[in-house]
């Protein structure tokens, strides 16, 4: 073990961890000590991980601060719902057209990530931070507006009611305003959310270990050193932005997939879930992929544990966010966490048994 590079024993450490994790449940679930509720919350689980892990790509590796993370999310879950429920009858094998629904909610998120990327990027300051929170309540807005139909002359559109799609009476409204999209294959499932979340690992992990993720670490740490030997900021900057654009529309498709009905509701695709997706990554460390993960999946089973302790549910969860993020945070602490380390620990017991 002391011969793997570190940077590769963490990162199996990670993988071992998210296996470890679904072999568990998987077998607790077989013998039925696993409450409906809690196995409702395994998808929800693995969705707020990978916008956890996506997030910060862009928050700590990159260095930017983005709000609208959860606009990629609903553009991939609109994208993928949208063409699953055009092929469903078209495409009967149900593995691959969900795969197809992925890799298109993630080409759609990622693209308008370049889009509001390209030009705000090449700024220095909060502009991104602004531009991203603006896209995301723009997205949702305007698909709450949007009408769309299929009938045998093909699209149609409209922002303003149904009844001016005009279509035939054999057509099909596909995006009903304000109600979303009806009737979506429900093609999540707890697998498949564990595969995505380690597809999502193993795309983020070596993107970092690459060369191109230390240019992308050195933009973070200095730009102005970066500029001056010759890394093209812009390309690195648009690079990562549209990678963590693309995995959060990977989780916008998960999302759509596990639900019957998808709505651009607040809730869902809102302000506050954008916020809330920040708070996993400041919790579990800004840069620290497995904090992120670990803060995303406390933080949401949180609440539900605690739905008996009504009158104190809120107080008990603002109690954990402050001492989650003086774990994470406190100089104090960290120094205590580095002497009382197991590796520190591991030299220590090898110090002694060789004297």
């Amino acid at each position: 073990m002391d011969k793997i590079p570190k940077i590769w024993r963490d990162n199996l450490i990670t993988y071992g961890m998210v296996i470890a994790i679904y072999a568990v449940m998987q077998i607790l679930i077989s013998f039925g000590l696993v409450s409906r509720l809690m196995q409702g919350l395994l998808v929800p689980l693995c969705i707020y991980v990978i916008l956890a892990i996506s997030l910060n790509l862009t928050v700590g590796i990159l260095g930017e601060l983005s709000l609208g993370h959860a606009g990629f999310m609903c553009l991939g879950a609109f994208a993928g719902a949208f063409f699953s429920k055009i092929t469903v009858e078209a495409i009967t094998f149900s593995p691959l057209r969900f795969f197809l629904a992925i890799v298109i909610g993630a080409v759609v998120a990622g693209f308008f990530g370049f889009l509001i990327g390209m030009p705000v990027l090449r700024f220095r300051g909060d502009y991104l931070a602004i531009v991203t929170l603006a896209f995301g309540e723009i997205i949702k807005n305007v698909i709450n507006a949007l009408f769309v139909g299929l009938d045998d002359r093909g699209f149609h559109f409209s922002l303003s009611d149904r009844a001016s799609l005009g279509l035939y009476e054999d057509g099909e409204v596909i995006i009903n305003g304000a109600q979303g999209i009806i009737g979506t294959p429900q093609d999540s499932n707890f697998t498949v959310g564990i595969v995505l979340v380690l597809l999502t690992l193993f795309i983020v992990q070596n993107l970092i270990r690459s060369r191109d993720g230390r240019a992308i670490m050195s933009i973070r740490d200095n730009l102005i050193a970066s500029e001056s030997i010759g890394i093209h900021v812009t390309k690195y900057k648009l690079m990562a932005f549209s990678i963590s654009a693309a995995l959060a529309g990977v989780a916008g498709v998960l999302y759509s997939h596990n639900l019957n009905n998808v709505v651009a509701s607040p809730r869902a695709f809102g302000y506050n879930m954008s916020i809330m997706i920040l708070v996993f990554v400041v919790l579990g460390g800004i840069g620290n992929i497995r904090g992120s993960m670990i803060a995303a999946v406390v933080l949401t089973l949180l609440p539900e544990m605690m739905r008996g302790l009504d009158r104190y549910r809120m107080l008990i969860y603002a109690i954990v966010l402050i001492v989650m993020m003086l774990f994470n945070w406190s100089p104090q602490i960290l120094a205590w966490r580095e002497q009382h380390s197991i590796k520190d620990l591991i030299g220590r017991v090898r110090g002694r048994s060789r004297v």
